[in-house]
């Protein structure tokens, strides 16, 4: 499993997670992503692929199909299915019209078969990461009441001064902020937040929100914006 890649005038240091079963490919791809300075994390198997691509969030995910354990087809599925929108491109030697059109049903963004030429997966992959940027860029600040979030600095203000949170106070706040409206059961969110595998319960989420509100609500007691749905879990009212 591989964790590395350091910022470089190419890149910008965002998350490549690449799935494949082919250790010399894998660890090529991994290469040449960080060679442009990307971050690479690596799995050789199916359950290695989805326990990364929940823990870390990667920016990206190149995903081969088959895959020991559960294929990439699996992997694809539980990411959409949790509504993990992370960008997938398949990486795959099954080149037949129904793989392809079953993987883009399944929620992929991209389909590559093998073999394929370097500098084309390069270039589809860039592009796919720009698009997130864009994304990113203008979804801008978020603002509610006296509290303004910052996505991209991670930081969040109130009436002006700067609050000071947790990495998973500012997980938590983000999903619910990027929503607003929606709510979210607690095993949602600690999918979302936490990722796959974590040991803790549904209590986590109600520390972790009962914090919040400590942290951005005027009165704790009884929020106007991080409130509770019965029977379902927490949203965030605008």
């Amino acid at each position: 499993m591989r964790r590395g890649g350091s910022a470089s005038p190419q890149g910008r240091g965002e998350t490549i997670l690449v799935v494949e079963d082919d250790r010399s490919l894998r660890e090529g791809l991994a290469m040449n992503f960080e060679l442009r300075g990307y971050r690479a994390l690596t799995a050789a198997d199916g359950e290695a692929g989805v326990r990364l691509a929940f823990d870390e969030r990667p920016d990206l995910i190149v995903l081969d199909l088959m895959l020991p354990g559960f294929d990439g087809f699996e992997i694809l599925s539980q990411l959409r299915e949790r509504e993990i929108d992370v960008p997938v491109l398949i990486l795959s030697a099954r080149g037949q019209v129904s793989d392809k059109v079953d993987g883009f049903r399944r929620g992929a963004d991209d389909y590559v078969t093998k073999p394929f030429q370097l500098p084309e997966l390069i270039a589809r992959v860039e592009g796919m990461l720009r698009r997130g940027r864009r994304w990113r860029a203008a979804l801008g600040a978020i603002a509610f009441g006296e509290i303004a979030v910052d996505p991209a600095a991670r930081t969040v203000r109130r009436a002006g001064r700067e609050v000071t949170l947790l990495a998973k106070e500012f997980d938590l706040l983000l999903l619910l902020a990027g929503n607003p409206g929606r709510p979210f059961s607690r095993e949602t969110i600690l999918d979302r937040v936490w990722g796959w595998g974590f040991a803790g319960t549904t209590r986590t989420v109600d520390n972790y929100i009962l914090s919040l509100r400590q942290k951005l609500e005027a009165d704790p007691g009884h929020p106007r914006h991080i409130v509770t749905v019965r029977q379902v879990g927490y949203r965030l009212d605008f």
